[in-house]
């Protein structure tokens, strides 16, 4: 599609989103296509939707991606939505305190996945979300109501189309209270600190574990106290924690509930 095209595409996504109408063109815009279908698809008669929230560090991203991979569903990634939306404002030099701004910013975002690249407008900036300076940034965008109205409806939209595994923080609370599954994934913060630190020296990012942690817990309480989307597990949610356990183990807890949550729906 011509740039000039998908520019007035997204303009019309953003006006109908403000009007209070369906964003039913993003996932034309962000090349969203159903996969074949999957085990979960075969037995039930609708698209599922199933919700990993937790803290930063437990594991959600890459359980999450395996557990879709393995179920033939589509892996909705919303953490890199408000990572992309942060990197932008840095970009452009949007005032954190520019609250309609940051919003109109979430509401035009060209922002497309593939597997595990992510693209905004065409260029890879799946590195570059994840340096330190957008993480110690990221809660300014998540705390904003007009970006996190944006990114939930773009999410909404997005697994309207299929089966979704999506990951984030308020997943099974706010974006998708009537999940068919529901999972909030954890582990101690000496454990998720030891991870995150591993992540960025995989990145090339030399961090000390003490910042991490540090970094962790002050994360984690500003995720708890959020006036909207706060980290929190939904009442109906199987709590996981992650500590003694591997990902493939992770993941294949999380398949057998799947399965279990299909049998009992597939039985009403």
């Amino acid at each position: 599609m011509p740039s000039n095209v998908i520019s007035r595409e997204i303009r019309l996504a953003a006006a109908e989103w403000k009007m209070g109408t369906r964003w039913w063109r993003w996932q034309q815009l962000n090349g969203w296509k159903s996969r074949p279908a999957g085990p979960a698809r075969q037995l039930g008669n609708k698209g599922m939707v199933i919700t990993i929230d937790g803290p930063a560090g437990a594991g959600k991203s890459s359980v999450a991606r395996e557990l879709a991979r393995q179920l033939g569903f589509q892996f909705l990634d919303t953490g890199a939505m408000y990572r992309a939306v942060a990197y932008l404002a840095l970009q452009q030099g949007i005032g954190w305190d520019e609250r309609f701004a940051l919003g109109q910013l979430a509401a035009g975002v060209q922002l497309e996945f593939r597997e595990e690249i992510v693209l905004v407008g065409g260029k890879d900036i799946s590195q570059a979300i994840r340096e330190p300076e957008v993480t110690d940034n990221i809660h300014h965008v998540a705390d904003n109501l007009e970006v996190r109205e944006a990114l939930v409806c773009l999410q909404r939209h997005l697994a309207s189309s299929g089966d979704v595994v999506t990951e984030g923080r308020d997943q099974g609370t706010v974006a998708f209270p009537e999940a068919d599954c529901k999972v909030f994934l954890t582990a101690s913060p000496l454990e998720r600190a030891r991870r995150r630190q591993v992540q960025l020296q995989e990145q090339g990012i030399n961090v000390e574990w003490e910042d991490v942690l540090a970094q962790l817990q002050s994360r984690d309480e500003r995720d708890a106290r959020r006036p909207v989307g706060r980290l929190q597990a939904a009442a109906d949610a199987t709590t996981v924690n992650t500590d003694d356990l591997d990902e493939t183990e992770v993941v294949k807890q999380l398949v057998r509930l799947v399965n279990e949550t299909i049998h009992r729906r597939d039985s009403n």
